[in-house]
């Protein structure tokens, strides 16, 4: 395990990969780890190490079964937790309690085989949990694949503010503010851009080959150029509405996973929404006739298989806390 460190990114935000079966969803999330150089070596489903595979049943079958988190760096000041969900119709379940606790989220889309209908659900899904998203369209470097008709069948089938983040004109028609500012100085402003994004009014495109890192930068500079500060923010006015009540030891979390570790240990997973938690808190819960109160006894913060404790986990982070037998 490696210590905390103590000077912990300001921003953290939470993002999470969905797409069906194929697309190449994992493949992705090593390349983004791999170029943010949180790994070393970019692993494989069909060399059974991908980094997000952690269990025997996934790599065997070169499937995701569970979901998982991983953490990458975008800068000094923004670390993403990146949670990888199942694609397979048949672990649906896992991945839309996943939903529940994201910021953002990637929709991965194949170039070679277009929209399919499970892709059609999951778009169903982020808009009714009303979540940000961007486009990863992967394996564009297979014979036969063409941008401009994929960019319509996205348009199509998911919605027409699906935009080519190289074409500032397809972004101006997402809002008539934007469209002014285009008309006016020939493009738009980050922070225009942002809170497009963030309101849901275009979805970011962006076209690769995660399998031969291409594309893949220019994703992760999306990610930190247009994400964040709108999340800090929310973030922000939690704590500033607790500290204003006079209860700033307050905390607010989300719990969306319960498992267990290799040496039998029960897991809460849970997203902090305001406050912190801090190591050995009492936390209560339960109804009114059947209250309980339970310690935090460690707090994780999972990265693959690895985890390291932390003395607390503040307002946008992920971790995994033991001594809770009640959550």
């Amino acid at each position: 395990m490696n210590n905390p460190s103590e000077n912990r990114p300001k921003r953290h935000l939470c993002i999470g990969l969905l797409a069906h079966v194929d697309a190449g969803k994992t493949t992705l999330s090593e390349a983004m780890l791999y170029t943010a150089g949180s790994i070393r070596k970019m692993g494989r489903v069909d060399n059974k190490d991908a980094f997000l595979d952690t269990f025997a049943l996934e790599r065997a079958r070169g499937i995701t079964i569970f979901s998982k988190q991983a953490r990458l760096v975008l800068d000094e000041n923004t670390e993403v937790f990146l949670l990888d969900t199942p694609g397979h119709v048949d672990f649906s379940a896992e991945m839309e309690r996943t939903l529940q606790i994201l910021d953002y989220a990637i929709l991965v889309v194949s170039g070679a085989d277009g929209v399919q209908g499970h892709t059609e659900t999951l778009w169903k899904l982020l808009t009714r949990y009303e979540i940000p998203t961007f486009l990863f369209v992967n394996k564009m470097d297979q014979p036969g694949t063409d941008k401009a008709l994929i960019l319509k069948e996205l348009k199509k089938k998911l919605d027409a503010s699906c935009v080519d983040m190289e074409d500032p004109e397809d972004i101006a028609t997402g809002d008539e503010r934007a469209l002014e500012e285009y008309l006016e100085a020939g493009e738009v402003s980050i922070d225009t851009i942002s809170q497009m994004i963030a309101d849901r009014q275009i979805f970011p495109c962006y076209f690769g080959a995660a399998l031969k890192l291409q594309g893949v930068q220019e994703l992760l500079d999306g990610i930190g150029k247009y994400v964040g500060d709108n999340v800090s923010a929310n973030y922000d006015q939690a704590d500033n509405r607790l500290q204003n009540s006079g209860d700033a030891q307050q905390f607010g979390a989300r719990v969306y996973k319960i498992s267990r570790d290799p040496q039998g240990n029960r897991l809460t997973h849970m997203k902090i929404t305001s406050g912190e938690l801090k190591v050995k808190s009492l936390l209560k819960g339960g109804q009114v006739s059947e209250p309980w109160e339970e310690k935090a006894d460690q707090i994780r913060i999972y990265s693959g298989e690895k985890f390291e404790t932390v003395q607390q986990a503040k307002a946008g982070m992920i971790c995994a806390v033991t001594g809770l037998k009640h959550t």
